[in-house]
């Protein structure tokens, strides 16, 4: 939790730092792309959240850092945005946590809105690599092909957007059996 705290105060360092940075919009016919950095809650659900699951796994809500590229062309409802992201898990009843790398590529769907604050889709596919990890001893596991899901609210401030989206994320586990979880993240997008 100490580690989660860091983050958020950094991030609300670079959110400050950000409104005084620039009035430039974050897309504009000059500058169709942004970088945004986010972070927030993961969720397990299904079997990563049940002990009786796939690979006995009995996951904690943890935590998910994120950083993005978006593409957009302006006055377009559509722009695509590629995430990185780590998503950690402690696990229940044990000093061992469960780790999910994810590159992902999605597709972000802006819905129409009369305010100023804009609601969007979002959804795509990706690579998502697990590993487990019991003190200094990490183990990986193969990179599995997934997808996610979701959708949030964006809203444009002084030289810079404020996100919180909720993506629901899916990977093969194999053997025809799948892991999913829920981050839940507040980001900026520069």
């Amino acid at each position: 939790m100490f580690r989660f705290s860091k983050f958020v105060a950094v991030l609300a360092i670079a959110a400050a730092g950000a409104a005084t940075a620039s009035a430039q919009a974050v897309t504009s016919p000059s500058k169709p792309y942004s970088l945004g950095i986010a972070g927030g809650a993961a969720i397990p659900t299904g079997s990563l959240s049940n002990a009786n699951g796939v690979d006995g796994l009995n996951a904690n809500t943890g935590y998910d850092v994120m950083g993005s590229l978006g593409v957009a062309a302006p006055h377009y409802p559509v722009s695509f945005r590629g995430d990185v992201a780590y998503n950690n898990f402690g696990l229940k009843n044990t000093p061992s946590n469960y780790h999910v790398w994810s590159v992902t590529g999605n597709a972000v769907y802006s819905l129409p809105a009369q305010a100023a604050a804009r609601p969007y889709l979002i959804g795509g596919l990706g690579a998502y690599r697990p590993n487990s990890s019991t003190g200094n001893v990490t183990v990986s596991g193969d990179t599995k092909l997934g997808f996610n899901v979701g959708g949030g609210i964006i809203v444009p401030l002084s030289g810079f957007n404020a996100f919180i989206e909720s993506r629901y994320n899916q990977y093969a586990a194999g053997n025809g059996r799948s892991m999913n979880f829920v981050p839940v993240t507040f980001g900026v997008m520069f």
